[in-house]
């Protein structure tokens, strides 16, 4: 039956598959470079573009088997809606943090796991600030409704076809990836 208790994992998988998940992500963001300091720095400088290669490769990917398989129902995405104000505080303090610490969260876990241990000070501010964040929702709630424009997806807001946009938008990417390797 669908919907029943025995279809849904419990605690430990969950735990265990978020683990294994992670293991393998870190796993790949330190086979792809992006958990090093230097090269993270790099990119927020503009003079090393192997983090803006991971990125634009991984959504180019992940855009066109999300689409695949969703017209195959293999996946339905989850859109969470827009929200101006939640998005662009969430914005500045990631980059904010990003600049101070050099690493984002992912990276920065990454690169602890390598034996980075200055990435273990972000981390610790990463627990400590999302402490704060569970304390101050009550209050967040509020300023979250902000902009609420709903669920948004780019290609309902410019009046195209979600397929057609996906092959401008790999074209578009696929050129640019190249165009990086080639002057990079």
């Amino acid at each position: 039956m669908v919907g029943t208790k025995q279809d849904k994992p419990g605690k430990l998988g969950n735990w265990t598959s978020g683990l294994l998940f992670g293991i393998a992500f870190g796993f790949l963001l330190h086979k792809a470079g992006v958990s090093d300091y230097n090269v993270l720095i790099g990119a927020l400088r503009l003079t090393d573009l192997t983090v803006i290669r991971v990125i634009i490769s991984a959504i180019l990917v992940g855009s066109i088997a999300i689409y695949v398989l969703g017209t195959f129902g293999m996946v339905r995405p989850h859109t969470k809606p827009t929200h101006y104000a939640s998005n662009i505080i969430g914005g500045l303090v990631f980059g904010v943090g990003f600049g101070l610490w050099g690493y984002c969260p992912g990276t920065g876990a990454a690169a602890l796991g390598q034996g980075s241990w200055d990435a273990a000070w972000g981390i610790f501010g990463m627990v400590i600030g999302s402490y704060v964040y569970a304390l101050t929702t009550p209050k967040l709630k509020k300023m979250a409704s902000i902009g609420d424009r709903g669920k948004l997806i780019v290609p309902e807001l410019i009046h195209i076809n979600p397929g057609i946009f996906i092959i401008i938008t790999s074209i578009i990417f696929v050129l640019l990836l190249s165009y990086i390797h080639q002057y990079q």
